[in-house]
């Protein structure tokens, strides 16, 4: 198998000024999910806000199948957690005709029913406003001064949204397996969607890398596309007028990769021209994602970390609290901050 190496991506703030550990404890990752929408009280769907610690995403929503005598896929949420950590989420069982099973029955020492709702649909994917985490960073070593001109700066700029490592497996495993099985390698269902999902993820970020490499991560090229902040909404613009320059500055518009597919290119220009140069060098994974019936997207360059918040204390740890939008990843915030 071709090994596909994943570089250390550009940073955007020069190099992390501090060391540290994270997830020492699962209480050390904090994350809460919210949702775009408030449930409407009734319906076929039971909504269920559950807290759970040291278990994924998906084994949640096994054992809430059986628990509640459904089919798998009556069980819907918005968005995979990570497994080390203790994670708020939301989940979606279908129940038409059925009244909700005691849902305390349910809990365990590692999962929780924080909140029980009814609603008319089932919860999607991605409907989702953002995630809120408390994360502590363990043994931590570096320049205070400089920590905290870098977290101001994140504060005030945002940071170059690129997916975390997480997005590409064990060592970065993802993208040669993907490699292998556009050669012929047989994979199952749900890993060829995670492989596909890692060569989109690993393109997107060596257009990022280019851009930030030239400062132009958060500033308009010709015939940029431009993502709305907070939406997946976008326009393009063959020349950046005053008032692209003015709001790309107020942090209401970012530019736009491309995540990449099948489709027309929605770029042109100098944009155009960097993105090809990438999809060039990466012809194989590129026309894997289009033989596998991929559809192009785009995805911001750029991402708001909201409500930054940070202190030290005093036995080595820094504790981080903010805000970011769905599909956003923490450790594209840490990374900036600590090696």
């Amino acid at each position: 198998m071709q090994n596909i190496e994943i570089p250390v991506w550009p940073y955007v703030y020069g190099q992390p000024s501090g060391t540290g550990k994270i997830r020492s404890l699962p209480e050390d990752f904090i994350v809460k999910e919210n949702l775009s929408f408030e449930p409407s009280g009734a319906g076929e769907h039971a909504f269920l806000q559950i807290e759970k610690k040291g278990e994924n995403t998906e084994y949640v929503a096994r054992q809430l199948s059986r628990f509640a005598n459904v089919r798998q896929r009556d069980v819907s949420y918005a968005g995979l957690k990570d497994r080390y950590a203790v994670t708020t989420q939301w989940f979606s069982v279908w129940l038409p005709g059925k009244a909700d099973p005691d849902w305390t029955q349910f809990e365990s020492d590692s999962m929780k029913v924080l909140h029980s709702v009814r609603h008319a649909r089932k919860l999607k994917r991605g409907v989702l406003s953002g995630n809120s985490f408390k994360l502590i960073i363990r043994d931590w070593q570096g320049d205070q001064a400089k920590t905290i001109q870098q977290l101001e700066l994140i504060k005030a700029n945002g940071i170059a949204n690129y997916f975390g490592s997480q997005r590409f497996g064990n060592e970065g495993q993802n993208v040669s397996k993907a490699l292998a099985m556009f050669e012929g390698a047989k994979v199952g269902r749900e890993q060829r969607s995670i492989y596909l999902s890692s060569v989109r993820s690993f393109l997107f970020n060596r257009i990022l890398a280019y851009r930030v490499t030239h400062n132009n991560w958060n500033q308009p090229i010709a015939g940029d596309t431009y993502q709305f902040d907070l939406s997946h909404s976008c326009f393009q613009s063959n020349q950046p007028d005053d008032e692209i320059i003015r709001r790309l500055a107020a942090k209401e518009i970012h530019p736009a990769g491309v995540l990449w597919g099948r489709g027309d290119a929605d770029v042109s220009a100098d944009a155009l021209a960097i993105e090809q140069a990438v999809i060039d060098v990466h012809q194989q994974l590129a026309q894997g994602l289009i033989a596998s019936g991929v559809d192009r997207d785009r995805r911001a360059l750029r991402v708001n970390v909201q409500d930054l918040q940070w202190r030290f204390i005093d036995d080595g740890m820094l504790e981080l609290c903010f805000t970011l939008p769905a599909g956003s990843y923490a450790t594209s915030v840490l990374r900036e901050i600590i090696i």
